[in-house]
């Protein structure tokens, strides 16, 4: 979604909104100044957090087994190993000097096209309840601060801070087992809405990403589904990289569409976003599957069919690009951005026929190996 800012520990399972990716026992390695501890994903996966002893000291990692330095990916968040590599890590406190390397191999042999890692959104309460917190943030807040020019107010979970109500939560999990983002008009010229992230709590690098998901199609809606760098945190936007998986503006349109896109150094606008056209009687208002196929050196999108991608972006995209530079194979995990914008740059505002309430129904988000 253009121009948005960007301890999972044992993925512990919230009965309203939990992880079938959680359970089980993980393993901690305590080497000096870095602990790494894993916990059980899915069908073999592992989720890998790495801690430094004492905390404060920035710690540097490698995946392909070469020897860390201060110029390697900086650790942010817990990320998913579902492939077979090994793990290198060095720590740095303030102008020390490295610690000794403390390494860890796995070697999970997973099947491609396994389920690795989702959230499937159930409920096993008599009551709407908040998307699991150990995999999901709530941004809130004014839009205009996380898009350009969005005119809607997040809010988090059982907030009351006005324009946000408690009694009318904006993002949520129903008992219907769907997570619900909504958005609404609580006085006039007014909007509330919801954006949940996993930044710090859950991350992955490559496989096959995707989200099942309705939107609502009226002006002035901007529905989306990205993934950002890690690295946001300490190199920002747009050099961490963006993916866009689920976007569209506006009302539905004949043929509907979907847009796919990528972003980073030097093609932040419209350099690289190819529309999907739904076939014919189809719009995104109904339930479809969204999905992206992340490899090393490709970045490719589909709609309902993985077999049939409908547009592959790769570094050769950006030859015809001044000044562009490819961020999505730097070793660098992605977390995941979930939210419902009201106005910005792009749909424009909403006016007299825009209904609200609405809402964006997602069903799931799932990780599968290549």
């Amino acid at each position: 979604m253009l121009g948005a800012v960007a301890f999972i520990g044992m993925l512990l399972c919230c009965c309203t909104s939990s992880s079938s990716g959680s359970g089980g026992s993980g393993s901690t390695q305590n080497n000096g100044p870095i602990t790494i501890a894993t916990a059980p994903a899915q069908n073999g996966a592992q989720i890998v957090t790495l801690t430094s002893n004492p905390a404060g000291a920035t710690l540097y990692y490698t995946l392909d087994g070469t020897t860390p330095t201060t110029s390697s990916q900086t650790y942010e968040a817990p990320f998913l190993v579902a492939s077979n590599l090994t793990l290198n890590v060095i720590a740095v406190a303030g102008n020390g000097p490295a610690s000794s390397v403390v390494s860890k191999t796995f070697t999970p042999s997973i099947p491609s096209g396994t389920l690795v890692w989702s959230d499937e959104f159930s409920n096993s309460t008599s009551a709407n309840a908040p998307p699991n917190p150990h995999l999901w943030n709530y941004d809130s807040g004014p839009g205009m601060n996380f898009g350009p020019d969005e005119q809607e107010n997040y809010c988090a979970w059982n907030s009351d801070v006005a324009p946000c109500s408690a009694s009318s939560p904006n993002a949520y999990v129903g008992t219907d087992g769907y997570l619900h983002i909504v958005a609404q008009q609580p006085s006039p010229g007014v909007y509330t809405s919801g954006r949940i992230n996993t930044t710090g709590l859950f991350s992955f690098e490559y496989g096959r990403f995707e989200v099942r998901a309705m939107v609502p199609e009226a002006q002035g809606y901007w529905p989306a589904v990205w993934l950002m760098g890690n690295n946001n945190a300490t190199i920002h936007w747009p050099a961490c990289g963006e993916m866009d998986v689920l976007e569209r503006v506006d009302a539905p349109q004949s043929p509907d569409w979907n847009a796919g896109s990528i972003h980073g150094t030097g093609f932040i606008v419209g350099n690289l976003s190819t529309y999907y056209d739904f076939p014919g009687g189809q719009t995104a208002s109904q339930w479809h599957t969204y999905g992206m196929i992340w490899t090393k050196g490709s970045v490719a999108y589909y709609v309902d069919n993985p077999s049939k991608p409908y547009v592959t972006y790769t570094p050769a995209s950006l030859n015809n690009i001044s000044g562009a530079a490819w961020p999505f194979d730097a070793g660098q995990s992605n977390y995941i951005i979930i939210n419902l914008a009201v106005g910005g740059s792009w749909p424009g505002s909403p006016n007299s026929s825009t209904p609200f309430p609405s809402q964006m129904l997602v069903d799931y988000v799932r990780v599968y190996t290549n």
